[in-house]
């Protein structure tokens, strides 16, 4: 086979890196201290990329750099300060997670490659060319679709000239990656900042099937199934692990090329994964590529398995009960293979050097001549893997040198001059004037064109692009500064009624899932020309096909949708749409990408945001600012089961009824005593929900100003066992504190006694 697959390796330091491209990585991705989604990696500083790539560059590997986490307004000066550094590297692509990011580096650094990060839970053929237009040549598909929705998926990313990549191994999140908020609510470490604290991984109190980690799932592994992602057309395959040391990268990415080259060479697959489980490992599945989602996913240990296998591998062999002293034995044996690959891999990494080239600079001429400056720039590490390791570069002046009465170009001049080139890549370590006359010049402005020269050579023969200066964006008024309106959300068909009650916008949330080829959602639109439609974040094949039909067959005026997929398919309808606060959105250029590239008219801004970091948005002109100030607070949400390791459940496995038919609830309780309801609604995914509700009438009085409406969401989602308010009621009660009237605040949080607004003071 002659088909080029790519293997792309994490990096969470520069030993793991090191060890990736020495393991034959075709790229490798990597966080600086800044804007990465691994704040728990000990990540690189900006000049140590520079080496890196330049290292990296030598073995024909490529270096995307992770800039994956939602941005905040004030961080934009500080973020195009980075940019405008970056495109003076010779970097291969940076991954991206903000809406707003995409536009800003489309606009101001087009010469960098974007990629779409996991983070942007791209699950549906309509969000590949929503990234495209974005700006992105590439997108990683969610590790939650199988084999059928990925070939389906990149075959319109073929269409759309994007490519695809797929996570083939490592850590696996139990909730959609970029939607998952699980200590984000509470003390506000947010997986779309970086900063996930592994819920997920946490013990808990018994559950009554068992359980002490009821939401901790086997790590991902495809190393078999490759050969239905090759056939998928699939081009990058992405290993997970930028918190993992070097032995666990060089272990995974060796095992995994020579996997992927024997396979493209015979047609066969010739490893046999062993080595896998000699680091880091819960264990593995590939439940969900497979489609399978089952209760084996699980597994009561978060810590690392490997030695268990050892164990139960030894208890194999012998095919009875192993001794004490057998089972150390085999302790033992474990200990010493991971000593062995340890001292292995820091072996082979050790010469990798990743050091500034030296440069010394030579100025030479004589008076009536040209000023030459010649540039050298070595590598001065041992074992340098060029034989020829030094680089020479000579500059020449157009103007002959001639005789200055007050002083010609000396160490002082030099050295003002040409310090800037004791950067990133290189090391000045030596200016030389002897070979140069005394008192001669030329003109200085020639001779910082000789600088400008130099530095260009020096930079790969590419032009330095000049830093930007982020312009200050206009903060436009909202249509009618005197109003700000309530609007509603429903789920059920009944509560229409509810808009009876009310002269506000009722938004009515569509299920998750359907059956094929539902149209009953079609005549309830028709039927109730009042509703707007509200589409969840998360549709997947032929969910996406029905919710694509209800937008064909209905054309309402308006919609939300929490999924960029609905976004793009609205936008090519016509259909004017407003952003759903699963968009995640923070950040004034988010609105103008959303505006400028998809007609977009309003959004709501991410209730993970505090005050200090919302007011600071600016909005579009003729744009909507929306925000909910009443809800249940999402955790999380899964494609599995949260149910099987909490109450149990008869089914073996998810089927096609499971997400239809089943309307589930219960709880779980962590070892600080705290519950946390899970609640599945009828084609609803299971989702786990925060003991309180999100309450935040403080917005009301210090920034109605900024808001063209706050929502309240009606829906009895996320409630576990609490009793709802009587929904009449409290419209009017958030009616009565819309138009001025505080007094009913009280009144509103005896109805909602349980209830928080953490996130509008903690935030990011």
């Amino acid at each position: 086979m002659n088909q080029k697959i790519e293997l792309l390796a994490p990096g969470g330091s520069v030993e793991a890196i090191k060890a990736a491209i020495i393991a034959g990585a075709d790229a490798v991705y990597c966080g600086l201290d800044s804007f990465n989604a691994r704040n728990r990696a000990a990540n690189i500083s900006f000049d140590e990329l520079v080496g890196i790539i330049r290292l990296a560059h030598q073995y024909d590997c490529q270096i995307f750099l992770t800039l994956n986490i939602v941005i905040l307004e004030r961080e934009f000066k500080a973020l195009a300060k980075l940019l405008s550094r970056l495109v003076n590297t010779t970097l291969d692509g940076v991954i991206v997670q903000d809406i707003g990011m995409f536009n800003l580096i489309k606009k101001h650094f087009p010469t960098l490659d974007i990629h779409a990060s996991t983070q942007m839970t791209t699950h549906n053929i309509g969000q590949i060319p929503f990234l495209k237009k974005l700006g992105a040549s590439r997108v990683n598909l969610s590790r939650e679709l199988n084999l059928r929705e990925i070939t389906a998926i990149n075959q319109v990313a073929k269409e759309n000239d994007t490519l695809t990549e797929v996570f083939v191994h490592g850590s696996l999140c139990v909730a959609f990656s970029g939607l998952c908020y699980s200590t984000s609510a509470s003390v506000g470490n947010s997986g779309n900042r970086g900063r996930c604290s592994q819920a997920c991984r946490e013990e808990y109190e018994t559950t009554p099937s068992g359980n002490n980690f009821p939401l901790n799932i086997k790590d991902n592994s495809a190393f078999f199934d490759l050969p239905a992602l090759i056939d998928a057309g699939i081009d990058s395959f992405k290993i997970e692990g930028r918190i993992k040391g070097s032995s666990y990268v060089h272990t995974v990415v060796d095992s995994f090329r020579k996997q992927i080259d024997g396979y493209l060479e015979t047609g066969e697959l010739l490893e046999d994964g062993e080595r896998l489980y000699k680091v880091f490992n819960r264990d593995f599945s590939n439940a969900f590529l497979r489609g399978d989602l089952n209760q084996s996913m699980f597994i009561d240990n978060p810590r690392d398995n490997s030695k268990n296998y050892a164990i139960e591998k030894a208890k194999e062999k012998s095919e009875q009960q192993i001794s004490v002293v057998q089972i150390h034995d085999a302790s033992k044996a474990y200990y010493d293979d991971k000593n062995e690959i340890n001292a292995c891999v820091d072996d082979k990494i050790k010469y990798l050097s990743i050091e500034k080239l030296s440069l010394a600079l030579n100025f030479s001429g004589q008076l009536g001549q040209p000023l030459t400056i010649t540039a050298t720039a070595k590598d001065n590490s041992e074992h340098c893997i060029n034989e020829v390791n030094i680089q020479r570069f000579v500059v020449t002046s157009t103007s002959v040198l001639s005789q200055s009465e007050q002083g010609g170009i000396d160490e002082t001049v030099v050295q003002q001059r040409f310090k800037s080139l004791n950067n990133a890549e290189y090391n000045l370590t030596e200016l030389s004037i002897e070979q140069l006359d005394d008192g001669v010049v030329i003109p200085y402005k020639e001779l910082d064109g000789m600088k400008k020269e130099l530095a260009t050579l020096l930079n790969h023969s590419q032009a330095l692009l000049p830093a930007v200066d982020l312009p200050k964006l206009k903060n436009h008024p909202k249509a009618d500064p005197s109003k700000t309106a309530l609007s509603i959300l429903i789920s059920e068909p009944e509560d229409a009624v509810l808009a009876n009650a009310t002269d506000a916008d009722v938004y009515f949330k569509l299920p998750d899932a359907y059956k094929r080829g539902c149209t009953k959602y079609v005549d309830f639109f028709n039927d109730n020309p009042r509703l707007i439609p509200w589409f969840p974040a998360v549709l997947i094949g032929k969910d996406y096909d029905v919710a694509v039909n209800i937008l064909e067959q209905v054309k309402p005026e308006l919609i939300v949708t929490n999924n960029t997929g609905i976004a793009y398919k609205a936008h090519e309808l016509g259909i004017k749409w407003i952003a759903g606060p699963f968009l995640n959105t923070t950040n004034s250029y988010a609105l103008m990408a959303l505006k400028e590239d998809f007609d977009c008219t309003g959004a709501f801004i991410s209730n993970e945001i505090n005050h200090g970091q919302i007011r600071h948005i600016a909005r579009p002109e003729n744009f909507k600012l929306f925000y909910s100030i009443y809800h249940p607070i999402l955790l999380m949400t899964s494609r599995q089961c949260f149910f099987q390791q909490s109450v149990g459940c008869e089914k073996p496995r998810i089927d096609n009824g499971c997400m239809l038919s089943c309307d589930k609830s219960t709880s779980i309780t962590n070892l600080k005593g705290v519950d946390f309801a899970i609640d599945k609604q009828k084609a609803g995914y299971p989702s786990i929900y925060n003991k309180d509700q999100f309450l935040n009438m403080e917005i009301i009085n210090d920034l109605s100003s900024m808001f063209d409406g706050f929502m309240i969401d009606l829906t009895n989602i996320g409630m576990g066992d609490k009793t709802l308010p009587d929904r009449v009621s409290l419209i009017a009660q958030f009616e009565q504190l819309l138009s001025g009237n505080g007094a009913v605040e009280s009144v509103v949080n005896e109805m909602v006694p349980q209830s928080t607004n953490n996130q509008y003071h903690t935030g990011l």
